[in-house]
């Protein structure tokens, strides 16, 4: 009987040195459309930004909500694509959709977050609350 040495499952490091480490996003993004687009945030003095890079899309593919202090951006898109020749008929659909969402701080001013949407950028802006804005230095006169 050979001794057993244990070292772990072996498959899955040959296929991360195969297929690299994020081979299965990979796959799916490639072959089935599940994409999460890339987000940055940041933090402004007086309002939060997000901004999503979701080139391809248009303002319309965007739903944006908000619900308990939870902010949630998803699209879902469609296509149906059909060529018919002489003989050869042909249909391809595609189908593609994300949703991300994030829990907003208690800072945020939920009845004036705006949306826009410019050159495959989606951005969100958050203003902060006026009690959560920060307010300049001043001196306090003594009596």
């Amino acid at each position: 009987m050979l001794p057993v040495i244990k070292q772990g499952w072996r498959f899955p490091r040959l296929a991360d040195d195969f297929f690299g480490r994020d081979w299965l996003s990979s796959f799916l993004e490639d072959e089935v459309g599940m994409t999460t687009p890339a987000v940055n945030i940041n933090e402004g003095k007086d309002h939060f930004r997000i901004e999503l890079a979701a080139p391809g899309l248009d303002k319309e593919d965007f739903r944006i909500s908000l619900d308990h202090n939870v902010l949630t951006i998803s699209s879902e898109k469609k296509e149906e694509k059909t060529q018919d020749d002489d003989q050869i008929t042909r249909r391809e659909f595609s189908y593609s959709s994300f949703s991300r969402s994030f829990t907003l701080p208690e800072a945020v001013n939920p009845e004036k977050i705006k949306a826009e949407h410019k050159n495959g950028i989606l951005s969100i802006v958050l203003p902060k609350k006026d009690e959560a804005k920060v307010k300049p230095a001043r001196q306090i006169k003594i009596s």
